[in-house]
């Protein structure tokens, strides 16, 4: 039996979000206080290199987790062969009124409507600057909800180049379902929009600081065979350096008998599976290897982060399937990936 079996009822027992902030504070508190923290994979793992940058290990953290870079050194203890932190908008924000997150334990899935509850993109530096980590870094960027969706490219412009100087890359969220009108930005035009403000000033910034950060396209998995095209179309004409698939789902497939499906927000765990690693392969087809797919959404065993590379996926990233199986998942996906 491992430490997280004995952990997990005490936080299963309490409020979902109530345990989300509990838990980062203890693995905040572990690291501060030099606890052992003994989940990190016993084994070398040859590094992979996707996006020009070294990664350790092929699997990640997603977002959502630790949005304003709370625990970053602890949750880089556990092994991660990166962390992404965020989605952080250029002003805090409450969020959406509570609740707004809930356990479908049944289903191995959770919902949520958060609504990019965080601090705002200067106190996420702020507390990156007291974090050791020199790891993979990636920070995830979204738009205020009281922006206009005419307006979204400002705030996303805001929030990179703010960024731009710590991250490692920048991964940019307009597929949560949490926000009004976000995900009308993966339409053609308003992506096309967005991508090459993006894209334009990527490249005065790493003139300006010598480095060059990538920028990563996180898109919804609710997506039609021709949306998936013409999104790939445009992270190819744009050249941007990778897409992370998928946010979660407004469906409630395989959901359906629980108390809990008619909750408003994004379905994730294990219900998401099929239809993310579907929209990889898809994506996959249509890239053409162009550019690398970072895949999230349903992992919570080794087999299914295998079939998410299989799919065609060059890293992967997990969330929920930490809250039902806890830090051994993390062990369980290197080891199979190596």
């Amino acid at each position: 039996m491992n430490s997280y079996s004995l952990l997990r009822p005490i936080l299963f027992g309490l409020d979902a979000e109530r345990a989300h902030d509990t838990t980062l504070e203890m693995i905040a508190l572990a690291d501060a206080f030099g606890l052992p923290l003994r989940c990190r994979p016993d084994q070398h793992n040859p590094p992979v290199t996707v996006m020009g940058l070294q990664f350790p290990n092929r699997v990640g953290l997603a977002a959502g987790l630790d949005k304003n870079g709370i625990a970053v050194d602890g949750l880089a203890r556990l092994g991660f062969g990166f962390l992404e932190v965020g989605t952080v908008t250029p002003r805090p924000q409450p969020g959406n009124p509570k609740p707004r997150l809930f356990r479908l334990i049944d289903h191995s899935a959770i919902i949520n409507r958060m609504g990019f509850n965080n601090g705002g993109i200067d106190g996420l530096l702020s507390n990156l600057v007291q974090t050791s980590y020199k790891g993979v870094l990636g920070i995830n960027i979204g738009k205020n909800a009281t922006t206009p969706i005419e307006h979204a490219t400002d705030d996303y412009l805001i929030c990179l180049n703010k960024a731009y100087p710590r991250a490692s890359y920048v991964a940019v969220n307009i597929s949560s379902p949490n926000t009004k009108n976000l995900r009308q930005l993966q339409g053609e035009s308003e992506l096309d929009a967005l991508l090459g403000a993006l894209k334009a000033r990527q490249g005065e910034l790493a003139q300006e600081h010598g480095r060059y950060v990538p920028l990563a396209l996180k898109i919804a998995p609710d997506l039609e065979d021709g949306q998936i095209t013409q999104i790939a179309d445009a992270l190819r004409r744009h050249c941007i350096d990778a897409v992370i698939a998928t946010n979660t789902t407004l469906s409630r497939d395989g959901v359906e008998s629980s108390p809990l499906a008619s909750e408003t927000g994004g379905l994730s765990g294990a219900p998401l599976f099929d239809k993310s690693t579907a929209v990889v392969k898809k994506l996959a087809v249509a890239l053409g290897g162009e550019l690398p797919i970072i895949a999230a959404g349903g992992i919570d065993s080794a087999a299914k982060a295998q079939a998410k590379i299989q799919a065609g996926a060059a890293l992967v990233q997990i969330y929920s399937g930490l809250i039902f199986r806890g830090p051994s998942l993390i062990k369980e996906c290197i080891k199979a990936l190596a």
